[in-house]
């Protein structure tokens, strides 16, 4: 019999509300209580779906329920089919104007700057009528909006471990920091070092960001100290216009410049920065049901990290 056919003719709406739920929730415990299931029975419908899709959806261990990479692929499908018979209901009943649809999203500057254009853009292609609303904050405002309630998705840093209370914690990728400057700076026609990088202007994040720190342990580390001529700022936009047109070197998180790189707008200077990186990641309320656009935007994010 063919497989496609079986699988359609096998599916029910149970399987995908499972494996939404599961995928939302990160454990199989917590998505049993949010569709007041018994956690055996949830599991046994898991099993059915992947033995209709012949492949493995998640990958469970002691950290939880882990989308595979055929899972990721398998959520953007399973929930447009649960938003569509969800509008396909809601056709029955008496038209009345709906506001538009508001995504609260907030992510760290370097974010906002770096891989979050594309990854609208991707979104907005899947859900042209939600209205997104971004804010970009430093780390520990973001986590506390968040908790607070005034965000819907976050992108930013693991902190300390009771600063994440209440929060789910996905790893995308490990930051690290760059020394940058225009491709025709003096500096690139020079031998390099941080202590001659250090001679120069320098554009930096303020004291007490992640940024800051991994700056100021490369400096120690090699015996340099930051130059009199400094600015510091976490406004992207103003470092990134000082870094293009002028004489600055400017210490960057990686993810901020990775299309300046790519285009040749900014060159990275041949200095190794400390240790493997800062993590960041998606952040979400633990326990908190998320829409069907929030679910399509986090599956937005992964694949664009993936890709």
């Amino acid at each position: 019999m063919n497989k496609n056919y079986q699988f359609n003719q096998r599916i029910r709406l149970r399987h995908l509300h499972t494996f939404v739920a599961v995928a939302q929730q990160g454990t199989l415990g917590r998505a049993a209580e949010t569709l007041s299931l018994s956690q055996p029975a949830l599991s046994k419908t898991l099993n059915e779906l992947e033995e209709l899709a012949g492949a493995r959806l998640f990958e469970r261990g002691r950290l939880g329920a882990q989308l595979t990479m055929m899972g990721e692929q398998f959520l953007t499908h399973a929930v447009k089919v649960l938003d569509a018979l969800n509008h396909a209901g809601q056709s029955f009943n008496t038209p009345l104007p709906q506001e538009p649809e508001v995504l609260r999203v907030c992510v760290l500057t370097t974010v906002a700057l770096g891989m979050l254009p594309s990854i609208l853009d991707r979104f907005h292609q899947q859900r042209p009528q939600t209205i997104v609303q971004v804010a970009t904050l430093h780390n520990n405002v973001l986590i506390a909006g968040l908790k607070a309630g005034e965000f819907d998705v976050g992108i930013g840093r693991m902190s300390d471990a009771e600063l994440m209370t209440g929060l789910t914690y996905e790893l995308l990728f490990l930051e690290s920091l760059r020394l940058v400057v225009r491709p025709d700076h003096p500096l690139m026609s020079d031998n390099v070092t941080l202590s001659r990088a250090m001679s120069w202007p320098v554009v930096i994040s303020p004291e007490g960001t992640a940024p800051r720190r991994l700056a100021e342990t490369m400096l120690k580390e090699q015996g340099c100290s930051l130059p009199p001529t400094l600015v510091e700022t976490s406004a992207t936009s103003l470092a990134r216009q000082l870094a293009l047109r002028y004489n600055y070197v400017w210490f960057v998180p990686s993810g901020a410049i990775k299309e300046d790189l790519l285009h040749n707008s900014l060159a990275a200077l041949p200095v190794a920065s400390h240790g493997p990186g800062e993590p960041v990641g998606i952040l979400t309320r633990s326990g908190v049901p998320l829409s069907l656009s929030a679910e399509i935007l986090l599956a937005t994010i992964r694949k664009s990290h993936s890709g």
